[in-house]
């Protein structure tokens, strides 16, 4: 997982409310048994026509937001199912950071334990952060080291990450990196408790 330590992008206004899963990625796409290659089906039905033509009213396809890592959104994003795909989905299209004013908790939980940082500011500021995305080139700077967000443009506020999420993100820690960190004393553990030969042999059958 990429660490996270402070970030400075184009911001991408998304004003909905309740965006749920399966308009984030779409269930027909969910198919594929990699972690990359969601972001082209991203907001999938709301960026095309029924007819699959590009929309060129939805956000993301207006030119000003072609490189946007930073997207502000309304209340309870992530909402719905608990697909991983959703994050997978919005960190392959390029999003780093989400900020709105409360995520779905699993999307939530997902998001950090994949490295895109989830900000959660008030309602006001983020009709405020909505407004601003309006400008071209409006950019945010989220550090995550002093838990702060501000654009240079007078617009600055403190945020809130649980000590143990903030830890894993600063130092890029999934939850493999994580075990990994103890591999010595579980290399330890396994040398001095030997696997018996009858599990041995149990274990190789299972597979």
């Amino acid at each position: 997982m990429r660490a996270f330590r402070k970030h400075k992008g184009v911001v991408a206004p998304l004003d909905r409310v309740n965006v749920d899963t399966d308009q984030i990625i779409p269930k027909q796409f969910l198919k594929r048994i990699e972690r990359t290659g969601f972001g082209q089906f991203l907001f999938y039905d709301w960026r095309h026509t029924a007819e699959g033509k590009k929309d060129p009213t939805f956000v993301l396809h207006h030119p000003q937001y072609e490189k946007a890592t930073i997207m502000v959104a309304g209340k309870n994003f992530g909402c719905g199912s608990s697909r991983e795909h959703a994050v997978w989905a919005l960190d392959d299209y390029g999003f780093r950071v989400v900020v709105a004013p409360s995520f779905a908790d699993i999307f939530a939980n997902n998001s950090l334990k994949n490295g895109l940082l989830t900000v959660i500011v008030s309602e006001e500021d983020a009709a405020t952060l909505m407004k601003r995305a309006q400008q071209a080139g409006y950019e945010l700077t989220v550090d995550l080291e002093n838990l702060r967000i501000e654009d240079g443009q007078g617009f600055s506020t403190q945020f809130a990450v649980d000590g143990f999420s903030r830890h894993c993100l600063l130092n890029g820690l999934d939850d493999i990196g994580l075990t990994l960190q103890h591999e010595s004393e579980i290399t330890t553990y396994e040398a001095s408790h030997p696997a018996s030969e009858e599990m041995r042999q149990a274990f190789i059958g299972s597979i």
